[in-house]
């Protein structure tokens, strides 16, 4: 299959239409990161979703609606769900809501709950509009993989398995929608994002977090968001997050990527000298600037062919929270405290 690449203005949002309207997928830009779509209420189409993908089929997808009235077609809505839409919608923010039966189950891979949204990116909400269904849309990569903030890395990933990608430019946020779960009394973010627990408790009153946010799930557990059982974000390098104080992560990320060309630093500016034999790579100045470098930056590290990655953790709250669920994931929960005794042993590079 050839995959075309088009920019996503009105002829290709045009071509686009056509290929969904005939069960087929696009990918698509977002303000988060490009998605991959498929119309909502064709279940052939959401299972070759996953097929494109290489996704466990217990993972549930995100249908990108095209306002209130629609999402209110497939999800039970209560004031929560509006008041949070009415203040956050169009926007990054996904919410979770009891599943109708006008929606195929597929898309929640079997569970009750249904996850929308309505994306803050204009060729995304047009694209919606003008298809007339909702998109079901994960993000557009191979499963595991760091997700993709470009058109570039969605054929790096997907080419020849899709036939259209949408070109909209970088991806304006880089980290996928906020995950909240409306279905009880009190808004539960089960995958944090740009909108934060802070921005959610002064809109309506409170937020709470979800305790496997920043762990792994057990076997038994149902996973009732995107990105919360499987391993996510990964680059083929080994990553390792080091915590701790910034001077003692400072002298632990320099004992163990000195001198080492195929290991890299991931750290906010101003936490390591840039020296010689040290590959550092900047974060930014704070969370914002590392979400939106941060999965840039794992690609890149995979077209270096880096065999390790040390990462410097962020405070969990605000959007430092997403960053480090991101981080987490994609490091394997794999985590060495700054004043523990360090193992200068090389890793090794997965496959």
């Amino acid at each position: 299959m050839q995959t075309l690449r088009v920019p996503a203005d009105r002829e290709g949002i045009i071509k686009a239409v056509r290929v969904l309207a005939q069960g087929g997928l696009v990918a698509f830009p977002t303000e988060t990161v490009y998605g991959l779509g498929a119309n909502a209420l064709d279940s052939q189409a959401v299972l070759s979703i996953f097929r494109a993908k290489g996704r466990p089929a217990d993972n549930p997808l995100i249908a990108h609606v095209s306002g209130i009235a629609q999402a209110r077609e497939y999800g039970r809505w209560g004031p929560l769900a509006q008041d949070l839409a009415q203040a956050f919608w169009p926007g990054p923010l996904t919410l979770i809501v009891e599943r109708l039966d006008s929606m195929p189950s597929q898309v929640s891979a079997g569970l009750p709950t249904l996850a929308l949204r309505l994306p803050g990116h204009e060729a995304a909400r047009a694209l919606i509009t003008a298809c007339g269904f909702p998109l079901a849309a994960p993000s557009a990569n191979r499963s595991g993989r760091p997700s993709p903030t470009t058109a570039q890395h969605v054929l790096d990933d997907l080419e020849g398995l899709i036939p259209l990608v949408l070109d909209g430019g970088p991806s304006q946020v880089g980290l996928e929608s906020t995950v909240v779960d409306v279905t009880g009394g009190h808004p539960r973010i089960l995958r944090p994002g740009a909108v934060t627990p802070e921005m959610i408790a002064m809109a309506v009153g409170e937020c709470q977090v979800a305790d496997a946010v920043m762990r792994q799930l057990a076997p038994q557990e149902a996973a009732p968001s995107p990105g919360m059982r499987h391993r996510h974000y990964a680059p083929r390098a080994r990553m390792t997050l080091v915590e701790g104080p910034p001077e003692a992560a400072r002298e632990r990320l320099l004992r163990l990527a000195q001198g080492r060309d195929d290991t890299w630093v991931l750290a906010l500016e101003g936490l390591l000298p840039r020296t010689p034999g040290l590959q550092l790579r900047s974060l930014g100045r704070d969370a914002r600037e590392a979400a939106h470098r941060l999965f840039h930056l794992l690609r890149e590290a995979d077209q270096q062919g880096v065999r390790q990655i040390y990462a410097q953790t962020l405070p969990r709250d605000g959007l430092g929270l997403a960053v480090m669920n991101r981080l987490a994931r994609a490091a394997n929960f794999n985590t060495i405290q700054a004043g523990e005794t360090p193992d200068e042993e090389p890793m090794e590079r997965k496959d």
